[in-house]
Protein backbone atom coordinates (compact mmCIF):
# COMPACT_ATOMS: atom_id res chain seq x y z
CA UNK A 1 0.00 0.00 0.00
CA UNK A 2 1.35 3.42 -0.96
CA UNK A 3 0.98 6.05 1.74
CA UNK A 4 -0.29 9.51 0.80
CA UNK A 5 1.87 12.59 0.42
CA UNK A 6 -0.04 14.35 3.22
CA UNK A 7 1.76 14.35 6.58
CA UNK A 8 0.87 11.69 9.11
CA UNK A 9 -1.64 12.92 11.72
CA UNK A 10 0.25 14.14 14.79
CA UNK A 11 -0.68 12.24 17.96
CA UNK A 12 -2.16 14.15 20.90
CA UNK A 13 -0.28 14.28 24.21
CA UNK A 14 -2.07 11.30 25.79
CA UNK A 15 -1.27 9.11 22.77
CA UNK A 16 2.24 10.37 21.95
CA UNK A 17 4.19 8.14 24.41
CA UNK A 18 2.65 5.01 22.88
CA UNK A 19 3.38 6.22 19.33
CA UNK A 20 6.98 7.10 20.24
CA UNK A 21 7.63 3.60 21.59
CA UNK A 22 5.59 1.49 19.16
CA UNK A 23 5.62 3.56 15.99
CA UNK A 24 2.42 4.87 14.44
CA UNK A 25 1.30 1.72 12.60
CA UNK A 26 1.74 -0.62 15.56
CA UNK A 27 0.22 1.99 17.89
CA UNK A 28 -2.99 1.93 15.84
CA UNK A 29 -3.18 -1.86 16.20
CA UNK A 30 -2.35 -1.54 19.91
CA UNK A 31 -5.15 0.98 20.53
CA UNK A 32 -7.64 -1.15 18.62
CA UNK A 33 -6.64 -4.16 20.76
CA UNK A 34 -6.11 -2.62 24.21
CA UNK A 35 -7.90 0.75 24.16
CA UNK A 36 -10.05 1.31 27.24
CA UNK A 37 -8.46 -1.48 29.27
CA UNK A 38 -6.21 -1.26 32.30
CA UNK A 39 -2.78 -2.52 31.36
CA UNK A 40 -0.01 -3.67 33.66
CA UNK A 41 3.42 -3.13 32.12
CA UNK A 42 5.88 -5.59 33.65
CA UNK A 43 9.48 -4.41 34.04
CA UNK A 44 10.70 -7.90 33.09
CA UNK A 45 8.12 -9.49 30.77
CA UNK A 46 8.24 -13.29 30.63
CA UNK A 47 6.59 -13.88 27.26
CA UNK A 48 3.13 -14.85 28.49
CA UNK A 49 1.15 -11.63 28.08
CA UNK A 50 -1.16 -10.59 25.27
CA UNK A 51 0.84 -7.37 25.05
CA UNK A 52 4.02 -9.30 24.27
CA UNK A 53 2.19 -11.43 21.73
CA UNK A 54 1.23 -8.24 19.90
CA UNK A 55 4.34 -6.06 20.21
CA UNK A 56 7.14 -8.45 21.19
CA UNK A 57 9.37 -8.61 24.26
CA UNK A 58 11.64 -5.67 23.38
CA UNK A 59 8.78 -3.22 22.81
CA UNK A 60 6.96 -4.48 25.92
CA UNK A 61 10.11 -3.64 27.91
CA UNK A 62 10.36 -0.25 26.20
CA UNK A 63 6.75 0.47 27.13
CA UNK A 64 7.46 -0.48 30.75
CA UNK A 65 10.38 1.98 30.77
CA UNK A 66 8.02 4.73 29.59
CA UNK A 67 5.13 3.71 31.89
CA UNK A 68 5.55 6.90 33.93
CA UNK A 69 4.41 8.84 30.82
CA UNK A 70 1.45 6.57 30.11
CA UNK A 71 -1.96 6.25 31.68
CA UNK A 72 -2.76 3.06 33.56
CA UNK A 73 -5.90 2.71 31.44
CA UNK A 74 -5.00 2.69 27.75
CA UNK A 75 -6.72 5.57 25.93
CA UNK A 76 -9.25 4.66 23.25
CA UNK A 77 -7.56 7.21 20.97
CA UNK A 78 -10.40 7.12 18.45
CA UNK A 79 -10.01 10.79 17.42
CA UNK A 80 -6.39 10.07 16.43
CA UNK A 81 -6.91 6.52 15.15
CA UNK A 82 -9.60 7.59 12.66
CA UNK A 83 -7.36 10.09 10.81
CA UNK A 84 -4.48 7.60 10.96
CA UNK A 85 -6.57 4.88 9.33
CA UNK A 86 -7.80 7.38 6.73
CA UNK A 87 -4.19 8.45 6.12
CA UNK A 88 -3.33 4.78 5.55
CA UNK A 89 -6.03 4.65 2.87
CA UNK A 90 -8.95 2.97 4.66
CA UNK A 91 -12.49 3.94 3.69
CA UNK A 92 -14.74 5.83 6.10
CA UNK A 93 -17.15 2.89 6.44
CA UNK A 94 -14.28 0.51 7.26
CA UNK A 95 -12.88 2.94 9.84
CA UNK A 96 -16.33 3.20 11.44
CA UNK A 97 -16.60 -0.59 11.71
CA UNK A 98 -13.11 -0.94 13.19
CA UNK A 99 -13.69 1.82 15.77
CA UNK A 100 -17.28 0.73 16.54
CA UNK A 101 -18.65 4.18 15.76
CA UNK A 102 -20.88 5.59 13.04
CA UNK A 103 -19.63 6.95 9.73
CA UNK A 104 -20.92 10.35 10.89
CA UNK A 105 -18.59 10.19 13.90
CA UNK A 106 -15.65 9.24 11.69
CA UNK A 107 -16.31 12.15 9.34
CA UNK A 108 -16.46 14.43 12.39
CA UNK A 109 -13.08 13.15 13.59
CA UNK A 110 -11.62 13.65 10.13
CA UNK A 111 -13.08 17.15 9.81
CA UNK A 112 -11.88 18.15 13.27
CA UNK A 113 -8.53 16.35 13.48
CA UNK A 114 -7.64 15.27 9.94
CA UNK A 115 -5.44 17.04 7.41
CA UNK A 116 -6.41 20.51 6.23
CA UNK A 117 -6.50 21.66 2.61
CA UNK A 118 -2.93 22.99 2.94
CA UNK A 119 -1.69 19.55 4.03
CA UNK A 120 -1.17 20.47 7.68
CA UNK A 121 -2.94 18.68 10.50
CA UNK A 122 -5.18 20.46 12.94
CA UNK A 123 -4.00 20.94 16.53
CA UNK A 124 -5.44 18.72 19.24
CA UNK A 125 -7.85 21.09 20.92
CA UNK A 126 -11.48 20.52 21.71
Amino acid sequence: MTLPAAPMPKPPANVAPYVEVLGADLAVIFFLSFGGAELYLADDPKGRSKLEALVGNDLARAMAEQAHRMQRRVPLAKPWTAPMLAWQGHATAEIARRLHVTDVTVRGYLRKFGPQADGKTRPWTT
